[in-house]
């Protein structure tokens, strides 16, 4: 059995994968702050950008609340996650929507950073590759033209045109991806690149939701230990809270009528709110399971470890090997 080295974080979080992942529990991947915290950690950037886009790439900076000036275009946009390659090959931008699904908007924000570039070079050049990913999380509020529902959890849209025998001509890099990990449109064919990520957003969102993570992918197993609440800071947490209220009064606002709109926010508010509760029970299980842990390697037997704790010998076995 591995010796766990219980004063360092790293070696903590690994235990808390292998040993208690029955009991973990991920904060939601939907909620603004967390999904900032996760996707600005480096490791977790750069591999997600190279699972959807197969690049490698290197970013030294990433920016939070993007906004530019003067503004592109007189628009003036903010950007959820923003960041440029250091060798400058690439402008990446990330965007999380809870609600207000545009597409022409997001279409917009997209092709403002192409137009900055040819607004600063010569003969209409564009040096840097534009790549945009846009996570929905709520089911599509329009249909395609043709009256027809969406029904993919990942588009693209990559800017090449096409030939009379709808063969790309690749003149430019350019893409934008969305993706949408409602339940409601997965799909076996989705391909794995995709699907990992779809994954960890699904099971953050509802974590009774049986999926099993690739944590062989780094950037993978880097976001869900981020993710982790026991792994959240005070301060962390009530940002988090704070962005659920917020939510869930934008998405008030947004109704037509009051009846309707009170209809609509109350589920919001009591998912909020048993989000915590249950992130609280998860959190005290964890630490019960890292005393146990401790214990255990300090000498005490499972029997003994289950008799202090009320718990079977099969618990304490299934925490301890």
């Amino acid at each position: 059995m591995r010796e766990y080295d219980l004063k360092n974080t790293e070696e903590i979080r690994t235990f808390a994968y292998y040993h208690l992942k029955n009991i973990a529990m991920l904060a939601p991947l939907d909620n603004e702050t967390i999904f900032k915290k996760v996707f600005t950690d480096t490791l977790v950037f750069q591999e997600f950008i190279k699972s959807l886009f197969d690049i490698d790439i290197i970013v030294s900076k990433i920016e939070t609340e993007k906004r530019f000036t003067p503004p592109i275009a007189h628009k003036d946009f903010k950007l959820d996650i923003y960041a440029e390659t250091d060798d400058h090959r690439f402008v990446i931008e990330i965007q999380k929507i809870d609600y207000d699904y545009n597409f022409n908007r997001f279409l917009g924000n997209f092709l403002s950073l192409l137009i900055d570039q040819q607004a600063k070079g010569e003969k209409y050049e564009i040096p840097q590759t534009v790549l945009g990913v846009v996570v929905l999380t709520r089911p599509y509020k329009i249909n395609q033209l043709t009256g027809e529902p969406i029904k993919d959890s990942v588009m693209v849209i990559d800017f090449d045109p096409r030939s009379v025998k709808d063969e790309r001509i690749k003149l430019w890099e350019h893409k934008l991806l969305f993706m949408n990990p409602n339940p409601k449109y997965y799909n076996e064919d989705t391909p794995k690149k995709y699907q990992d990520w779809l994954d960890l957003f699904r099971k953050s969102i509802d974590n009774k939701i049986d999926i099993t993570l690739n944590i062989n992918n780094r950037g993978i197993a880097k976001a869900s230990n981020l993710a982790e609440f026991s792994q959240l800071d005070p301060s962390t947490m009530e940002q988090m809270r704070i962005s659920e209220s917020k939510k869930a009064m934008v998405l008030l606002l947004n109704q037509e009528g009051k009846d309707e709109a009170y209809q609509e926010l109350m589920p919001q508010l009591e998912e909020a709110k048993a989000r915590e509760e249950e992130a609280k029970a998860r959190e005290d299980e964890a630490k019960l399971c890292l005393k146990i842990y401790k214990q255990y390697i300090g000498g005490i037997s499972i029997e003994e470890l289950a008799n202090m704790h009320k718990k079977n010998i099969e618990e304490i076995a299934k925490i301890v090997e």
